[in-house]
């Protein structure tokens, strides 16, 4: 005997074997048992999630045998003639190849002969969607009025191009895409039936690749099967699929966290030498983020599908809220920008180094005002605290909204306590100008992709906290004309740097050495210390 493929062979042959469609099934349970019986159904939903299946098992609850039931008994000649598809009174037709309306009238001549020996005539039209509008027009007066021993059943992927006056005469059920967890729990009960042995992390690969079909599923396992000589691993599914090893994607996240370039290309040179699918990789990675802020919003609420769970949850330890949400959504623009690069593997690191830069730095003028002294006024007021013995500057603590504008902005800001991507907007914005309680700033349009009403909100809460006052903050986009305290930051880092050059140039002891040896100073390696 020839081998039976597994989505044929573990097609359910009733309601109760089926894999979810519970709204589905309810109603047609519900239906036949009650005897209100509808002449037309329409089942439409994406290829493999039951529509064929559910239409046969319909079919064998109207012709058993032993009475119309919601449970066929399968033994009788009618349940297996529908089973093996010999049934004369089930007419199964492909509209994809019977476009034409001579198909249509051919097939509908028969209509008002009664069954052969069945209780109904069912016809079974599947890709109904298919036909042409010449097919639908003489289609539609038998789908309104057949003849009470008729039960139309149709099934499409595509109901949208069903016309209205069809759709009206049909009771219509939509059936769903199956989650990954329901797949994975059927394949678990079909390999343990079958005897073959399955890793559940293998299953679950399988269940997503599959993307909601349960045929698909199974036909995938058929060639993992084939693939693993018996038995299902999850290198062997990998290697089939051509998905990437999830411990190069912990260790690129790891990585991107630690914000070292290095390490992370170093990463990369060697998933490239699996081959493997880059765009495929990204969207790991976004799936990674996801449990990642899922295991930091509700910790109990993490999985533990793959095995991760603890270093799934070292990594939500490791990372602020909001790092997570920054490198997902950078992750998930990136979907859109990998196709666009000259290489997906340029793409890929793009995004990877995209995450590393968009991190929010040291100000690059930490060292601005040592925090031991008394901070100067953010606007030079004059006023004055007395102390025991002597007179200081009242420092900025005061809060005084007065003082804030645009030239004292930038030193205001590091006082904030912003982080992650708000730190990183408001180092972006200018603020123009103060009316009252009312703050006005320009947001660098360069740096205006990420932003979003929220960031604002905590901007204008950190303000608010400081002040001690209601404020009203509008954040625009454009281009600035004054600097900005990212620019301010930038521009102080290139200042130092080349005072760093030119105290090192200047120095006798490296000139000597310069010129003994015929050297060269390599500048970019100086990095200026904060002294």
């Amino acid at each position: 005997m020839s081998y039976q493929v597994l989505a044929r062979k573990w097609r359910p042959k009733g309601f109760r074997e089926m894999v979810g469609q519970e709204h589905v099934l309810q109603a047609l349970i519900n239906a036949v048992e009650n005897d209100r019986l509808h002449h037309a159904y329409l089942f439409t939903g994406t290829r493999g999630v039951g529509k064929t299946s559910i239409a046969r098992i319909l079919a064998k609850c109207l012709n058993c045998e032993r009475g119309v039931s919601s449970e066929p008994c399968g033994e009788c000649s009618s349940c297996l003639e529908i089973a093996e598809g010999r049934s004369v009174d089930l007419i199964e037709v492909d509209a994809a190849s019977r476009t034409k309306v001579e198909d249509t009238r051919e097939l509908l001549e028969n209509v008002q002969y009664a069954p052969t020996h069945a209780r109904f005539k069912v016809y079974l039209i599947d890709e109904v969607h298919m036909l042409s509008g010449h097919s639908f027009n003489a289609l539609l007066k038998t789908l309104e009025e057949p003849p009470s021993h008729v039960k139309f059943l149709l099934a499409t992927t595509d109901p949208q191009k069903l016309p209205a006056t069809i759709l009206s005469r049909c009771l219509q059920f939509n059936l769903k895409n199956m989650p990954p967890e329901q797949i994975v729990g059927h394949l678990s009960r079909v390999l343990e039936e079958e005897g073959i042995a399955g890793e559940h992390s293998a299953l679950w690969l399988l269940a997503r690749a599959a993307n909601g079909s349960m045929r698909d599923a199974l036909s995938l396992t058929d060639q993992a099967i084939a693939f693993g000589s018996g038995d299902i691993s999850e290198s062997d599914v990998r290697s089939m699929l051509g998905t990437v090893d999830l411990t190069f994607v912990y260790q690129l996240l790891e990585s991107v966290a630690g914000g070292e370039p290095a390490p992370v290309l170093s990463i990369v040179d060697r998933m490239a030498e699996h081959a493997p699918d880059f765009e495929g990789s990204l969207d790991e990675m976004i799936s990674l983020l996801h449990r990642v802020a899922v295991a930091q919003a509700v910790p109990d609420a993490l999985d533990n599908h793959w095995g991760d769970a603890e270093r799934v949850a070292a990594l939500a330890a490791g990372l602020t809220a909001e790092d997570t949400q920054l490198f997902y959504q950078i992750a998930l623009n990136g979907k859109r920008d990998v196709p666009l690069a000259p290489d997906p593997r340029i793409g890929f690191e793009m995004v990877l180094l995209r995450m590393i830069a968009f991190r929010p730095a040291v100000p690059a003028d930490a060292a601005f005002e040592p925090p031991a002294q008394p901070e100067p006024p953010i606007a030079a007021t004059g006023t004055t605290a007395q102390g025991v013995g002597t007179t200081v500057k009242k420092p900025v603590e005061d809060h005084s909204l007065e003082g804030l504008t645009p030239e004292s902005w930038p030193r205001l800001l590091e006082r904030l306590g912003l982080l992650g991507i708000v730190y990183n907007i408001a180092s972006h914005c200018l603020l123009r100008q103060r009316q009252d309680n009312r703050l006005f700033f320009l947001l660098d349009t360069d740096n205006s992709s990420l932003f979003n009403d929220g960031h604002r909100d905590k901007i204008r809460l950190a303000l608010e906290n400081y002040f001690g006052e209601p404020l009203q903050v509008f954040i625009d986009t454009g281009e600035p004309d004054l600097e900005t305290p990212a620019m301010r930051q930038q521009r102080l880092a290139v200042e130092r740097h080349r005072e760093a050059v030119s105290e090192i140039e200047n120095d006798p002891q490296l000139q000597q050495l310069i010129s003994r040896f015929d050297g060269e100073l390599d500048t970019a390696s100086i990095m200026p210390t904060d002294s």
